[in-house]
């Protein structure tokens, strides 16, 4: 009972988020609109956040009657200091979300009032150990933007507008598990989005029963990691997924980096509505390539990685004389084509990897068959025994493509020296244009995972000198049979079929033509 509740609320929910939505978006990009829908969201998850907090610590010290949200600004000015200490940031009553909106109808500046509140709190964080979560979270809401309208009285208009639909969420009250709704706001919107997004909806959104799987097979049986860590973490639905998980403890936190400045300030305000603390996150900005943002690996390697990064993107490769030396690659005695950085994402991933984890990497297929340098990378990874374990996925998984991608999972100690093959292409099932993962479909493939174990057309454990005898192909056709669908036939037994057949229409011949000739003959 209390399940179908939640599936009723999480369905109302969805439906109010895709009503508002259409609603805002109007002539502006769904794509880009989705900035100022999360961003509101995430002004009214902070501000309820910190007036919960608040009122939680005076309510139990017998206040009963206390509101942060009623309190004079200069009286609130006390608490500045110690919100800024344990929550990493500070919003005065005036400009909390709640109070903001009452007015909002009636402020003919509202884009400066808002303009302003964002600055001050970005502002109440800088020069504190929070600065680098919260710094330019705001810049992608640019509320006198001519998207919003191509007058101040529109933009306002829509400004109130998008308030308006953000306070209307039912997302319960913070203490009742506002965490839950919060998140799953956000994640319901990025798929939304991502999957009108057509062109670059995968590269900003990893669905969540993907996800599920590679947080699966890279956490395992583990009740407790150091940290989790994506070197292409995009909007951080991937990284979040381990909080799902139930039992298993994050010591550190959730490490990623992001090259594009917008999606790695989503993936920031993906990290507080899922109610992850400043200091227990750290995402960089930059290419992981080349740039890696090495306070990640600074204090020990990771427990579990896990990755979706784009596939078959130009990267610097050998233009950059450097790299070669970069001790990310240079193990391998070559460097991922120019043109193919898929490898190189790889070969990060194990060099940052601990000795008793887990990587599990999306990859494009190719990076399994190519020959040049991916055939000497991927010799090295074989003759190593990094290697666990290759899955092939089915098509159409992923918002804005079809290919059928793989998963490729590393790991520094083996209890063997071989690679496990799974053929999971037909472990889905089809919803509109897309295939999904079922919860049955992830058990399926994690327990042959656990197990190393052999399933006829479904999986393979190939000694890696077998692999290398194969000119270190990994694609899973090579190594698992599909099963043959193709009905059986006997030939013997089709051709006596096919000789009564010929038999018996030889008699019927003969009997037509006696009752013709009898016929004619009367006549």
């Amino acid at each position: 009972m209390v399940d179908n509740r939640k599936e009723q609320e999480r369905a109302e929910l969805h439906r109010t988020i895709w009503n508002i939505a259409n609603d805002l978006r109007g002539s502006v990009d769904g794509w880009d609109f989705k900035q100022y829908v999360l961003g509101m969201l995430f002004y009214r998850y902070i501000s309820e956040n910190l007036t919960h907090y608040i009122n939680k610590d005076e309510i139990e010290a017998g206040n009963t009657k206390f509101n942060y949200a009623n309190l004079l600004d200069k009286e609130a000015e006390l608490a500045r200091e110690d919100m800024v200490n344990t929550k990493g940031f500070f919003i005065l009553p005036s400009e909390l979300f709640e109070n903001v909106r009452k007015k909002a109808g009636k402020d003919e500046n509202l884009n400066e009032t808002l303009e302003k509140i964002f600055k001050n709190i970005e502002a109440s964080a800088q020069g504190t150990r929070s600065e680098k979560n919260f710094k330019g979270l705001f810049d992608d809401i640019d509320v006198n933007s001519n998207k919003l309208g191509g007058t101040v009285a529109l933009r306002n208009a829509r400004l109130v507008k998008l308030m308006n639909g953000i306070a209307d969420m039912k997302l319960g009250s913070y203490q009742d598990n506002t965490i839950d709704a919060f998140g799953e706001a956000y994640e319901y919107l990025m798929g939304m989005y991502a999957s009108n997004a057509g062109k670059s909806g995968g590269e900003y959104f990893t669905p969540q029963e993907v996800s599920e799987l590679l947080t699966s097979l890279a956490i395992g049986d583990k009740k407790e990691i150091n940290k989790i860590y994506d070197p292409a973490c995009g909007s951080g639905s991937l990284l979040l997924k381990a909080i799902d998980r139930d039992k298993v403890k994050v010591r550190i936190g959730f490490f990623g980096q992001e090259i594009n400045i917008t999606t790695y300030n989503l993936c920031r305000i993906n990290m507080f509505l899922h109610d992850v603390n400043f200091d227990e996150f750290d995402i960089g900005h930059g290419d992981t390539l080349t740039s890696p943002y090495m306070p990640h690996y600074a204090e020990e390697p990771f427990e579990v990685i896990v990755s979706n990064p784009p596939y078959s993107i130009r990267w610097a490769g050998d233009d950059d004389a450097t790299l070669i030396n970069d001790p990310r690659f240079a193990p391998a005695g070559v460097l991922a084509p120019k043109s193919k950085a898929d490898l190189a994402f790889v070969m990060h991933c194990l060099s940052w990897l601990a000795t008793d984890g887990t990587a599990a990497i999306v990859c494009f297929p190719g990076v399994l068959y190519r020959g040049g340098a991916e055939k000497k990378i991927r010799h090295y990874l074989i003759d190593n025994n990094f290697i666990d374990c290759i899955i092939q996925l089915p098509s159409n998984l992923f918002f804005g493509t079809g290919i059928a991608t793989c998963v490729m999972v590393l790991k520094k100690s083996k209890v063997d020296n071989s690679t496990l093959f799974i053929d999971a292409s037909e472990e889905c099932v089809k919803i509109t244009n897309n295939n999904k993962l079922t919860d049955k479909n992830i058990r399926k493939i994690v327990d042959i995972f656990k197990a190393r174990g052999e399933k006829e057309h479904f999986s393979r454990l190939v000694p890696n000198k077998q692999i290398i005898e194969q000119d270190c192909n990994l694609s899973v056709s090579t190594y698992v049979e599909k099963e043959d669908h193709r009905e059986i036939i006997d030939i013997t037994s089709l051709n006596a079929d096919i000789k009564c057949i010929v038999d018996r229409e030889d008699v019927l011949r003969r009997k037509i033509d006696t009752v013709i000739a009898e016929i004619e003959g009367v006549g």
